[in-house]
């Protein structure tokens, strides 16, 4: 037997009224009565073909040299 019996629904409905109190209840219901009927939808459409993708290359340039310039101080040109 794979059905639920009345008395067992009668539990869950209490447990599930105690774990998430009577404000958030119709919520949890509501939620859970679109999740279903979203499945079910989603399982009587056919899959969508996927979609081409189109590859994009990127060139990047070489980083360009900086010359650095060392400027001689007078007292390195002294010392020798």
């Amino acid at each position: 037997m794979t059905g639920f019996s009345v008395p067992e629904l009668v539990l869950v409905a209490v447990i599930a009224l105690v774990v998430f109190g009577p404000s958030k209840l119709p919520e949890l219901g509501g939620a859970v009565g679109k999740t279903i009927k979203e499945f079910k939808k989603s399982m009587q459409e056919p899959e969508p073909e996927p979609e081409k993708k189109t590859i994009v290359t990127i060139q990047q340039e070489t980083p360009k040299q900086i010359e650095v310039s060392t400027a001689q101080t007078k007292e390195h040109d002294t010392a020798h």
